[in-house]
């Protein structure tokens, strides 16, 4: 047992390298590898235990930068890693559970991709609508897994990882079997290697080019509050943006980041007049983020198109981070905690999709841009609706200033550049305080911020507009469901043959 926690725990440590810093895209099956081998054998109940240990050592420096956002509070941190290693225990003991059945090398290795991405997709929906962070698909945006994201998303290219994962796992526990172990063992190489000739979505325009301009202009003090700097962190986008128009270059629209407005503009003078010096330097629509408080208690956060006539549209976040951005259940983890009144104000959901017009001269008609407010680029259906509903490209704004010098907005770009591929469109993170990038629809990188973070920086890019959608866009939800139903199957058919053997 104790080498078995070993293995697990090395696993998800490893796993970890699979993301930012590291980036490491082949130490997500290697690490996911251990976990399988560490299971190998196990009861339910052991089963648990192993997935726990390895949740906790992969989601602990993962979501270490959590610890930043709330000032050194040790709770928030350990309670989400809690939770989300949990769900890797549940992994575990279904695993075990289900290979109980004595199924043979090569089924145990697709079994066992097959509960894993069960189990992750379920991750990313429950509880308060889930939080997909740590999701296997996101490291793997420099490896060569990345081009599966157009052919069924996150499913798709996570399942790929756990399949290679449990295939070496079966090749190291089956090695007495020759002819199962070969199969294996291709199985695993053909994954990987296999992936190499399926095809990037086109870089093509289809309904034309845009001139992006994106603005990062930091924060004046790290620390201070937003409040007390937020027409100060306005005007140095209106700095920037007008040093950048002096430079003679041109765009047909500007793109701001999440919170660039954090004082609404629409009630301040102050903000009013940075907005609206900005706009007029550039002569294009600006898109920025800003804060919206209704007079209920609570606030929106929203990402509006502004033009000469003021705002001409705008979306407002549909989905807050919980403890982050508002506490569900306040009451009852008061009670546990006073450290849920760090969040005064809960942030409401807007109701509406992320999909912004916005007129571009050059073009002779409005734009369809997709939106998705900093942590929303993490989920699939958010951003897969605005496509849908004909978002011709992507922008996630992010305001990334109260992790400090974390991972956490490298995580993020990743992310970003993920969805550019998933849903073929060119996909554009532009951030507070960085890192900031374009990505074209095949994920490679146009331009980008230095990884330097807390600096400024202006950057221009084409990117191409697009309408055609991808097998995964296509799919929509249904994967997910097949998913499901198919591993509840193998659970339900896994209990009633241990019922059966109990009977006799």
């Amino acid at each position: 047992m104790p080498v078995a926690l070993a293995v697990a725990g090395i696993g998800g440590i490893l796993t970890n390298a699979a993301f930012p810093y590291h980036s490491w895209w082949w130490a997500g099956i290697a690490g996911l590898g251990l976990l399988f081998l560490a299971l190998h054998g196990a009861r339910a109940g052991r089963g648990f235990l192993l997935g726990l240990v390895w949740g906790l050592a992969f989601f602990g420096p993962l979501l270490s930068w959590s610890l930043t956002s709330v000032s050194g509070h040790w709770l928030p941190w350990v309670a989400l890693t809690v939770l989300e290693a949990s769900f890797i225990g549940l992994f575990g003991l279904l695993y075990a559970v289900v290979l109980a059945r004595e199924i043979s090398g090569g089924r145990e290795a697709l079994v066992g991709a097959l509960l894993w991405t069960a189990v992750e997709q379920l991750r990313m929906e429950v509880p308060f609508g889930g939080f997909p962070w740590g999701a296997l698909a996101h490291s793997q945006v420099s490896g060569p897994l990345l081009s599966l994201a157009a052919w069924g998303g996150t499913i798709v290219v996570g399942f790929a990882v756990a399949l290679a994962a449990a295939a070496l796992a079966t090749l190291a526990t089956h090695l007495h079997r020759p002819v199962g172990t070969l199969t294996t063992a291709v199985v695993a190489a053909a994954v990987v290697a296999g992936s190499v000739f399926v095809p990037l979505p086109s870089t093509d325009a289809e309904t034309g080019s845009l001139e992006v301009a994106l603005v990062q202009a930091s924060v004046p003090e790290r620390g201070a509050t937003w409040e007390a700097q937020g027409a100060e962190i306005t005007a140095n986008y209106r700095r920037l943006t007008e040093e950048w128009v002096a430079t003679g270059a041109a765009a047909d629209m500007v793109l701001w980041p999440e919170s660039a407005a954090d004082l609404d503009p629409r009630s301040t003078p102050e903000v009013r007049e940075s907005v609206d010096g900005a706009q007029a330097a550039a002569g294009v629509p600006i898109l920025f983020g800003t804060q919206r408080y209704p007079g209920d208690g609570t606030r929106f956060n929203e990402y509006l198109v502004w033009t000469e006539a003021g705002q001409v549209d705008g979306y407002a976040k549909q989905h807050p981070v919980p403890f982050g951005e508002y506490i569900p259940m306040r009451d009852f983890f008061r009670s546990l905690s006073s450290a849920v009144d760090m969040i005064s104000t809960d942030m409401a959901a807007g109701t509406e999709p992320g999909v912004l017009e916005v007129p571009v001269a050059a073009l002779g008609r409005s734009v369809q841009v997709g939106v998705g407010i900093c942590f929303e680029v993490a989920y699939d259906p958010l951003i897969r609706e605005n496509v849908l509903l004909g978002a011709e490209f992507l922008v996630i704004p992010t305001n990334n200033a109260s992790f400090g010098f974390t991972q956490e907005a490298f995580q993020q770009r990743d992310m970003t550049r993920f969805r550019a591929v998933e849903n073929g469109r060119a996909a554009i993170q532009v951030a507070t305080t960085g890192v900031s990038a374009v990505y074209a629809p095949d994920g490679q990188m146009i331009t980008g911020s230095t990884d330097e973070l807390y600096t400024e920086w202006t950057g221009g890019a084409t990117i191409p507009l697009r309408e055609s959608l991808t097998a995964t866009a296509v799919m929509g939800g249904w994967p997910r469901i097949v998913v499901w139903a198919i591993a509840g199957l193998w659970v339900v058919a896994a209990l009633a043959s241990h019922r059966r053997m109990e009977e006799e």
